[in-house]
């Protein structure tokens, strides 16, 4: 039994007439014979007495029909309220970021897609990468931002958008805008803690141009990407950190750009999920939001 059926019921019920409800539903009348006839093999009853061109509703009919009404309508109430969720989405969104999604694209991100969306509400988790897939593994966030591809294979990577590691020091330290890999790793330098996207990448660009850790002279490991900026403008040494975390201390002259003319060192952002969870709508409008939103973010 299906709502169909208790629809073409109630039509015959009313029309007393198997034609009649034919031209109401639009339905040929074998059609509307069948769905008759499978509501009574599943009541085991007789729902309609035929005496010649007209037919009488049973007892059975009768109780049916009452009970057919409210369901019909409760169907109806039900497919309205679905309707009225789908045309606005609520809730919390709970976001695993790394620092460089997390503090530097996520902001910009969150309020377009409330701008869409203005009963939705955000909380952002930042950790370094590892520690966003960590938490991917044992369920406790649906959803993702990382800056590095870690070995799970639970895990699904969505590459989303493009990101440029460059060499960056205090305008004191160094003059030159421009010089080689070999040049740069000569100078002190600070880098993010291990299992930071970032610092996964800088070491994987390092190794591919032949310069491995016990070539570089470390002058301090910070835990966030903030904290090797502030230890570049004191001088402590030079850095390889993301475009979009010095963006504003570029334009502002508060940091220089080295240039290296040997090497450009670029990486990919991705979404993460598991690959065992289905997202719930919520989440799943919104990473399509950021699919289609990625090619606007620079």
């Amino acid at each position: 039994m299906d709502i169909h059926q208790l629809k073409v019921f109630t039509s015959v019920f009313k029309n007393k007439s198997f034609s009649k409800a034919s031209e109401e539903l639009h339905l040929t009348q074998p059609t509307i014979s069948n769905h008759i006839k499978s509501l009574e093999d599943e009541f085991d009853c007789k729902l309609f007495d035929r005496l010649g061109r007209t037919i009488l509703p049973t007892k059975e009919a009768e109780v049916l029909y009452s009970h057919s009404l409210e369901v019909i309508e409760k169907a109806a109430v039900l497919k309205e309220a679905v309707g009225e969720m789908k045309k606005d989405l609520t809730g919390k969104l709970i976001i695993g970021a790394s620092s460089i999604p997390g503090v530097y694209l996520m902001p910009r991100i969150m309020t377009d897609f409330q701008k869409k969306y203005p009963s939705i509400s955000f909380q952002i988790l930042i950790s370094d990468s590892r520690g966003i897939i960590d938490s991917l593994s044992r369920h406790e966030v649906l959803l993702g931002i990382v800056g590095a591809k870690i070995g799970n294979e639970q895990i699904h990577y969505l590459p989303f958008i493009e990101d440029e590691l460059i060499a960056v020091s205090s305008p004191s330290l160094v003059k030159e805008s421009q010089m080689t890999l070999k040049e740069l790793v000569k100078l002190p330098m600070v880098l993010r803690e291990e299992g930071s996207g970032t610092r996964r990448e800088t070491e994987k660009f390092l190794e591919s141009n032949g310069v491995f850790p016990d070539g570089v002279k470390i002058a301090g490991i910070f835990g966030s990407t903030d904290a090797v900026k502030q230890a570049v403008k004191a001088g402590l040494g030079v850095a390889i950190l993301s475009k979009f975390s010095v963006a504003d201390e570029l334009k502002h002259k508060i940091l220089h750009e080295i240039r290296l003319t040997d090497i450009e060192m670029k990486r990919k952002f991705f979404i993460v999920t598991h690959k065992k969870r289905t997202l719930p709508r919520l989440y799943d409008a919104f990473l399509k939001f950021i699919v289609a939103e990625s090619k606007t973010v620079t």
